[in-house]
């Protein structure tokens, strides 16, 4: 068996496109604690993720949080399930057709893109062997993570690597490692919460809630804290707010360990208690809708901020497939590969022009 993987037998002949790898965390199969279990396994099993010697975290993986955690993780999923599957996949396959119909209108023939799943599935693996297969000899990757994070975009880097050092033909691999500050990105998120304050009007404070990390990743060099800061003033100036009316907090932490803060848990119960009236949460670094939105932020912060005394909070919804997200991406893309789509697609008759070429080039050399 050959040690490296191909298309074959390697036609000369073939269409070459660009792909576009498309990814994101990734999700169970189904709301059960088998699933869950799997999905958990996997996930917290990276070593990007989990920061502390292997044996000791296997030892807690599959001596207690493998034992405890999948059956209320499978609880919380199935309050948010749909009928057509799990949201975070569900959304993150919508952003990924419409980028697909979007180069249909603009590059027809041009671009391929594909969905792959840091964990669960469908995974990487897959959708790098399906853009292989479409005949993608340049690819860029875009993982949906608008800070950058060792955790998040390091993890997808790691798993493209590892796959595509088993391809005998390496594309051409541009990878956007972030796009927090990105003018169409900022756009788009400012643009979703003013169509949600068209509605009620603004709120009395609006709080841009990020998934947390241990504060010891930032300490080690990780960007992801500064990054998040720098989306929230951008959009906070895009919306034109005061330094009152708007805060930053860290959301899903686990363990005992500091985590960044200040703590989103934390921060909207001190608000109910100090009889904030209304509040809107936004989740920038969730480019598409899942457990951490719909029902940590949606269900549960939202009952605990009314419990502690405050009136209203809603949830500004992802950006999901947005037609302005949508644009956003396309044209981030669409820059990385520029200069890829400046060259002439090549076409069957230019294809039969250039061997065409060769054959007069070989016969004049036989005669010679």
């Amino acid at each position: 068996m050959a040690r490296f993987s191909a298309n074959t037998p390697h036609d000369h002949h073939a269409n070459e496109r660009i792909g576009v790898l498309v990814t994101n965390l990734g999700t169970p199969e189904a709301p059960d604690p088998g699933a869950v279990r799997r999905y958990l396994a996997e996930f917290l099993a990276d070593p990007r993720v989990i920061e502390i010697p292997r044996w000791v975290w296997r030892l807690i993986l599959h001596g207690v949080i493998l034992r405890i955690r999948p059956r209320p993780s499978a609880r919380a999923y199935a309050s948010i399930w749909t009928s057509e599957g799990s949201p975070l996949l569900v959304n993150s396959q919508a952003i990924a057709d419409a980028l697909q119909a979007r180069w249909a209108r603009s590059a027809p023939g041009r671009v391929t893109v594909a969905l792959g799943m840091r964990y669960g599935s469908p995974p990487i693996s897959e959708a790098l062997l399906a853009l292989r297969e479409a005949g993608a000899t340049r690819i860029v990757v875009l993982p949906l993570y608008p800070q950058y994070s060792g955790t998040t975009g390091g993890s997808t880097f790691d798993v493209v690597a590892r796959v595509l050092s088993g391809w005998r033909r390496v594309p051409a691999l541009r990878f956007i490692d972030h796009y927090h500050d990105n003018p169409g990105y900022i756009g788009a998120l400012a643009a979703s919460i003013e169509a949600a304050w068209l509605e009620d009007g603004p709120p009395d404070r609006l709080l841009f809630s990020f998934h947390g990390l241990p504060r010891r990743y930032l300490d080690a060099g990780d960007p992801y804290h500064c990054e998040c800061r720098k989306t929230a003033r951008l959009t906070a100036e895009r919306l034109g707010l005061d330094s009152e009316q708007w805060l930053v907090a860290f959301q899903s932490r686990v363990g005992r360990e500091e985590w960044l803060r200040p703590y989103t848990d934390e921060t909207l119960v001190e608000w109910g208690r100090q009889g904030v009236g209304r509040v809107d949460v936004v989740c920038p670094g969730f480019p598409a809708d899942c457990l951490e939105t719909l029902e940590e932020i949606a269900i549960r912060e939202r009952e605990s901020f009314v419990d502690a005394g405050g009136e209203q909070l809603r949830y500004i919804p992802a950006l999901n497939a947005t037609p302005e997200h949508v644009e956003a991406l396309a044209a981030l893309v669409g820059h990385t590969m520029s200069d890829w789509l400046a060259c002439p697609a090549d076409d069957d008759a230019a294809r039969e022009r250039r061997d065409a070429r060769a054959r007069a080039l070989g016969a004049s050399q036989s005669t010679a």
